[in-house]
């Protein structure tokens, strides 16, 4: 098989590619990792869901900085210095799990320190990719990216599951090979000095807000996604469905975590063949209402088969809420709003996974887990007929212009 152009041609843009497999490789491992070892820990839900509140604290917290850091400083250092940052969190993990000495209050400062490694990274890397890769290739390389971390939240889950079962040591010590790996690359890339620029503000976020808040068919798309994926997620539970329901051991859970990963990526082929052209309104509504159904079906499963089915079918109608959702962002955002644009849309997302995360834990522990994740389906699906009639204009929407937009790259 031919090589494609992209690789063949462009070395630096090689290098990142692998960078960016190996960090997500070993961020997907330690996610079911901690989750399990939480679990086994205290075997209570509400621990799983404050994981995913402390590792999205800092995105928040932070929020001001991460994108001016990205901007200021050469950002290939910043995103190797990220990396090394979560290769480190690894090793504490592999010691601490050799030593017998791993707590829930180690887990939980892990969580956070992964939380603030990444939420540095994740701009940076992200500004990365202009820099390294001519513009006539620039959306090839941003398919190769997308096609790329795909997979690697397909396998690396699974592998990690597969893993922990012989000994959580080995899921440690691959992911710290990992992220070495990643550091390593990404210092590898051409250097490239950068402007200064102006100063984080306040005022410059809350640009961001008012922008988005000021487009109708933005904002309706952005928050439906927000408030249906902060209801249905179920992400934190799976350790409980894998254990406690499906009775499977970690390697369960791996394949749980990687199944919504595999129905985005064939959802992503799709569309890349396939695009959405006509009635993106409609279609996103639906999208939102079918995650919603998938959601109940996996509450309601007691076959792992089941499961996972249902998990693929969740994981492909979230990537057509997310397509239509990047488009609207992409296509009616000024050049010179977008980083600040994109900062408050990384809010937003991070709100509705990590957030999302400590509502599913706190419900479970209110109600039991899978009334938890009924309730999270029905809210999702309420969400998308309330839109309905909160948005009009997004109902109404038919066209995406002339572009389709391109899957996130993490």
């Amino acid at each position: 098989m031919p090589t494609p152009p992209l690789l063949r041609h462009q070395r630096p843009f090689l290098a990142f590619w692998l960078a960016r497999v190996s960090t997500v490789s070993g961020f997907q491992m330690l996610a079911v990792a901690i989750g399990w070892q939480m679990y086994a820990l205290t075997g209570n839900v509400l621990d799983l869901g404050l994981v995913g509140l402390v590792e999205f604290l800092p995105r928040v917290l932070f929020i001001l900085l991460t994108g001016h850091v990205a901007d200021r400083f050469d950002r290939r250092r910043v995103a190797a210095l990220c990396q090394g940052a979560q290769g480190l969190t690894a090793l504490t993990l592999l010691i601490g799990s050799s030593a017998g000495g791993i707590s829930r209050e180690m887990i939980l400062l892990i969580a956070f320190l992964l939380g603030t490694a990444r939420a540095f990274e994740m701009p940076s890397t992200q500004a990365l990719l202009p820099n390294i890769v001519p513009p006539a290739l620039f959306p090839a390389a941003v398919a190769a990216s997308a096609a790329a971390l795909q997979t690697a939240t397909i396998v690396a889950p699974a592998l990690g599951g597969l893993l922990y079962a012989v000994d959580a040591g080995w899921v440690y010590g691959l992911a710290l090979l990992l992220y070495s790996s990643a550091l390593s690359l990404m210092l590898s890339l051409p250097a490239r000095q950068l402007p200064l620029k102006q100063k984080a503000s306040l005022q410059a976020l809350l640009a961001g807000f008012r922008f988005i808040r000021s487009r109708p068919e933005v904002f309706g798309a952005v928050s439906m996604d927000m408030v249906a994926v902060l209801l249905g997620g179920a992400t934190a539970l799976l350790p409980v469905f894998a254990k406690d329901i499906l009775l499977t051991g970690p390697w369960g859970l791996g394949l749980l975590r990687a199944a919504p990963a595999l129905g985005a990526l064939l959802m992503s082929l799709w569309l890349a063949r396939f695009p959405i052209e006509r009635r993106v309104g409609p279609v996103i509504f639906i999208s939102v209402a079918l995650f919603g159904v998938a959601t109940i079906a996996f509450g309601l499963s007691t076959s792992l088969w089941f499961s996972l089915t249902s998990l693929v079918l969740l994981g492909a109608a979230d990537m057509v809420s997310m397509v239509i959702r990047g488009a609207f962002v992409q296509l009616q955002t000024p050049d010179e709003m977008r980083g600040r644009v994109s900062a408050v849309n990384g809010l937003f997302i991070g709100a509705s996974n990590q957030l999302g995360d400590f509502r599913a834990g706190l419900s479970a522990a209110w109600f039991g887990t899978v009334p938890a994740v009924l309730i999270g389906g029905v809210g999702a699906i309420l969400v998308s007929g309330l839109w309905w009639r909160l948005f009009p204009q997004l109902a109404r929407h038919d066209r995406l212009h002339q572009q389709q937009a391109e899957p996130p790259l993490s």
